[in-house]
């Protein structure tokens, strides 16, 4: 089982290092480039291939026989992301989105009703993020998951701070509606696991009667004044012109079955990703850090 670990030296195999590292001839090597079977990168010219991309590709070809007769719908599932969002419309990945939460995404990406599934599930007992064993998804034995970004969570608020709330402790002394997101959002989670921490009473706070469904419904109700803030994340804050105070950085990570690792959605997602197009825009948004995006953490 592979954990989280930062990107070492030998990042990328030359084509003579991937031909020993797989035990075959340099020739067959070449073979499996022509016919796009194996996972590689051409920089002026020279083949090099991600070492973490080889791992997850001789992998799935061990599975062989094991792979389900029924194909997986080309859907993005769990939680909506702003830059993630925006990232599957730029890079034509032909991913349906279908973000209804995080929790929502575990079950189906568990079902097979979806090809990728967007998690941001933090672990109330340690503070670590997308735990497989903690959010339901320890059974799955060709679990892969894949870092999209680090974000910055906090209060969004109504343009201008108009209730001068300046941390979660202020939201039990104002008077001001909350709003909320549906109890299996990571956001929801986040918010019972930060209220705790602070030693706030949920029952104290004023939420609003009926749950945002994404982080930009939330946003919304902010800017339209059916709430007077919320917790979301920082790209959300902006896009609505809303204040913003911080809070907490968060893993946002793709979680898939092996295989799916390889359909061409996922790789034109995760290329387009590498592009500096997709760079300026991630700092446009803002509240991002994208500079583990694409790492493996975590591979059954």
């Amino acid at each position: 089982m592979e954990t989280e670990r930062r990107h070492l030296p030998d990042a990328y195999l030359t084509t003579v290092e991937v031909a020993d590292y797989l035990r075959l001839k340099e020739r067959k090597v070449y073979d499996l480039v022509r016919q796009g079977e194996i996972p590689c990168v051409r920089i002026t010219g020279k083949l090099l291939f991600p070492k973490q991309s080889i791992d997850l590709w001789l992998m799935n070809h061990l599975e062989g026989d094991r792979r389900s007769a029924r194909p997986v719908p080309t859907v993005l599932a769990g939680s909506q992301d702003p830059l993630l969002e925006w990232a599957v419309r730029e890079s034509g990945a032909d991913l349906a989105m279908l973000c209804h939460g995080s929790g929502d995404g575990v079950r189906r990406l568990i079902q097979g009703d979806a090809m990728v599934v967007g998690l941001h599930l933090v672990d109330a007992g340690s503070g670590t993020y997308n735990v497989p064993t903690a959010i339901g998804l320890s059974g799955m034995r060709d679990l892969v998951m894949i870092r999209w970004a680090v974000r910055q969570q906090g209060l969004l608020l109504a343009p201008g701070n108009p209730l001068g709330i300046a941390c979660l402790e202020d939201l039990a002394r104002e008077p001001g509606r909350i709003a909320h997101r549906q109890p299996d959002a990571g956001a929801h989670r986040l918010l019972e696991w930060l209220l705790a921490r602070a030693g706030v009473e949920a029952e104290r706070l004023r939420f609003t009667d009926h749950p945002s469904l994404s982080e930009d419904d939330l946003a919304l109700a902010i800017r339209q004044g059916e709430a007077d803030s919320g917790l979301g994340v920082e790209a959300a804050a902006r896009r609505q012109g809303l204040d913003f105070v911080p809070l907490h950085e968060e893993h946002f990570d793709l979680a898939m079955r092996r295989r799916s690792y390889f359909e061409p959605p996922v790789q034109r997602l995760l290329a387009f990703a590498s592009e500096s197009r997709f760079v300026e825009r991630a700092e446009a948004l803002g509240g991002y850090d994208v500079s583990e995006l694409g790492r493996v953490i975590y591979n059954a």
